[in-house]
């Protein structure tokens, strides 16, 4: 049974930024607006946007959503023929998605990032899954098995972003903008991304398909529908991606909504290795310590196996994963695989640990201050 939308925390102003947009047509195949937020897209929109115009699927309109870029965006947006239009101000990607909806035609949003490369039958899949299912409110899509670059963190990255995907809940929870869609009554009806909240990039997308779901609405993972990513990725860039665009903001949203899906990256499999990672490092600490003697009841002898067992059970634990890995990139890039993994286990594991010890703080402190003012 369908509940009610769960409205934008930016409140009814956020909503009515639609009012004046175009409302676009219902049809047997809907009509696609392929809306592309891009800030200094130089090295990679140009491919974007010649992998659009390659679709087979030909009813659609492009709108790239300049987000104040200093480059020659707009340049290559107009060789290209697609519309272009420029935010008033940095937005970021989910409050350049939202205007462009504002002044897109089609019945159907498709948002594809400015460092992606759609196959050909994307837009045709797409078309096809809103003509089948009237119920159908969001569909997104994965990576492919061949990112751009050959170094192993963009490597690493991308392909546990297919993996996790394409082995996940068919019936999803959240949303994915990279490559996704959304029905135009539907994004206007949830306020589109809460760009107030999200100004960067980060979990937007995620939190606005978790509204969706919460609210009872049909979210789908089809897994036919895999891009090519072109981002490439270094250490920091991945530090600031996946610790505070996504770990911190999308803990957050666990805590205030107190509710922890069990989908993608967050199923049990993953809770219980993150806590053996924590474990794991523990023990790898205390070892060397335990040869001179400073602990006294921590012995060589009781550590080792200890840290084998800890080691075996996170194996077996992601052991299709893994074995993932290894038909696909062989014995040694598995093996780097194995501690990125490890180690991405426990920084989301302290992250959520320590924020959940300051949601509780913060909630006792309210409650002092309720109490002391009753």
């Amino acid at each position: 049974m369908s509940m009610a939308p769960a409205q934008n925390p930016a409140g009814e102003s956020f909503c009515r930024t639609f009012a004046s947009g175009a409302t676009g047509s219902p049809a047997q195949n809907p009509r696609l607006s392929v809306i592309v937020p891009v800030f200094n897209g130089r090295l990679q929109l140009p491919r974007c946007l010649e992998a659009i115009s390659r679709s087979e699927f030909r009813d659609f309109e492009v709108i790239i959503m300049d987000d104040c870029s200093t480059d020659n965006t707009r340049d290559i947006v107009e060789r290209w023929g697609a519309r272009y239009m420029r935010t008033p101000r940095k937005m970021g990607p989910g409050g350049a998605r939202n205007l462009g909806v504002r002044h897109a035609r089609g019945s159907v949003m498709v948002f594809v990032d400015a460092d992606v490369v759609v196959p050909p039958e994307a837009l045709g899949l797409i078309s096809e899954d809103f003509a089948l299912d009237a119920d159908l409110a969001a569909l997104f899509g994965s990576y492919d098995e061949a990112p751009a670059w050959s170094d192993f963190l963009s490597q690493y990255k991308n392909l546990m972003h297919h993996y996790v995907h394409q082995t996940a809940s068919e019936r999803a929870v959240t949303f994915w903008a990279g490559c996704g869609a959304v029905r135009r009554e539907v994004f206007v009806e949830f306020c589109g991304f809460d760009h107030e909240k999200y100004p960067m990039p980060s979990i937007e997308d995620i939190e606005f398909g978790f509204r969706l779901s919460r609210a009872g609405r049909r979210i789908f993972l089809e897994k036919r529908l895999q891009v090519k990513h072109l981002k490439k990725w270094t250490v920091s860039v991945l530090w600031r991606a996946d610790i505070f665009g996504r770990a911190i903001p999308w803990t957050e949203l666990i805590l205030e909504s107190r509710n922890l899906p069990s989908d993608l990256n967050l199923g049990w499999g993953a809770r219980i290795s993150a806590l053996l990672t924590v474990a794991l490092t523990g023990a790898l600490i205390f070892f060397p310590l335990s040869f001179a003697g400073v602990l006294p009841f921590v012995t060589p002898g009781a550590l080792a196996p200890a840290i084998a067992a800890l080691a075996i059970a996170l194996l077996a634990l992601n052991f299709r994963v893994y074995r993932w890995f290894f038909q696909r990139r062989g014995l040694a890039f598995t093996a780097a695989a194995v501690l990125a993994h490890w180690v991405y286990f426990f920084y989301s594991f302290a992250v959520f640990a320590l924020l959940s010890i300051r949601h509780v703080l913060q909630g006792r402190e309210k409650n002092d201050e309720n109490a002391a003012q009753a």
